[in-house]
């Protein structure tokens, strides 16, 4: 999901593991950072990646979330989900970044 904000990576790549809602939020966060992007001239690279805390809890079956922080070269954010196991696969129904 990191790689997808920040353009490294398509949506599409995932989707066999998001909900089409999941999905449509992507979607639209990958292109307003596209076109921040663009409107700084700045290239699409590979980001370095690196996954700090992570906090998962699982308040009834067939559900986790977890809180986990996203370092790249620049900053850290805190993202958000929420999976949900449905007909026997486990699908992302929510996400925040912040």
């Amino acid at each position: 999901m990191a790689e997808i904000l920040t353009g490294a990576r398509e949506v599409e790549t995932i989707s066999r593991w998001i909900t089409e809602e999941v999905q449509r939020h992507l979607q639209h966060r990958a292109a307003v950072t596209a076109r921040a992007r663009s409107a700084a001239r700045r290239r699409r690279h590979r980001p370095v990646i690196r996954v700090g805390s992570v906090v998962v809890s699982v308040p009834r079956d067939g559900v986790a979330e977890a809180a986990v922080v996203v370092h790249t070269r620049s900053h850290a954010r805190a993202v958000a989900i929420r999976l949900e196991e449905r007909r026997g696969r486990w699908r992302a129904t929510a996400i925040g970044v912040l």
